[in-house]
C-alpha cells in the first residue's frame, strides 16, 4: 500500500511540473505536435520567413480551405497580404481571425499595425488596449504594437 502511494505521489509530482506546450510566434494555439504537422502550414511559415508573400498566401489559402476555423491561418493570410501591400485583404483576414478567436494576440498586433499603415491611430490604440487586457503581465505582441504606435506618433510629431 505504501509503495503504491509513493508511486502515485511521484507520478503526480512529475506531471505537475511538465512544461506547457510552446506557442509559435503570432499564434494563439500551442505549436502542433511533430506527428501532426501540416505541410502546407509549415510551407506557409517558411514562405513568411523568406518574405515570399505570394507563396505564403497560396499555402495558407490551402490550409484555410481545409480548416475554415483555423484562426492562425487567417492571421498569417492577413500578415502576408499586409506585407504584400494589400491592406483590404489583410483587414479581411485579420477580422476573420478575430471572429474565430477574439483573443488571438497575433491578429490584434498585426491588425493594429495595418491600421497604422492606413493612418488610423485610434483603431491601432483600440487593439493595443485589447492586448493590454489579454496580456496581464505583458506579452511580445503588446510590446511590439506599443513600439509601432510610439514610432508612428513620433513621425506625426515631426
Amino acid at each position: 500500500m505504501k509503495t503504491r502511494l509513493v508511486a502515485i505521489a511521484a507520478l503526480a509530482a512529475a506531471t505537475s511540473f511538465a512544461p506547457a506546450p510552446a506557442l509559435a510566434v503570432g499564434d494563439s494555439t500551442p505549436a502542433r505536435p511533430a506527428a501532426r504537422v501540416d505541410p502546407d502550414f509549415e510551407a506557409g511559415k517558411s514562405a513568411i520567413r523568406s518574405e515570399n508573400w505570394s507563396e505564403a498566401i497560396a499555402q495558407f489559402n490551402k490550409v484555410a480551405a481545409r480548416e475554415p476555423g483555423n484562426a492562425d491561418a487567417q492571421n498569417w493570410l492577413g500578415y502576408a497580404s499586409r506585407k504584400s501591400g494589400n491592406l483590404d485583404a489583410a483587414f479581411k483576414y485579420y477580422n476573420e481571425a478575430l471572429r474565430l478567436d477574439p483573443r488571438h494576440r497575433g491578429a490584434h498586433e498585426y491588425i493594429g499595425e495595418a491600421y497604422l499603415m492606413k493612418g488610423d491611430l485610434a483603431k491601432a490604440k483600440e487593439h493595443l488596449a485589447t492586448l493590454d487586457r489579454l496580456c496581464f503581465f505583458g506579452c511580445e505582441e503588446y510590446r511590439d504594437l506599443k513600439k509601432a504606435i510610439a514610432e508612428h506618433e513620433q513621425k506625426l510629431a515631426r
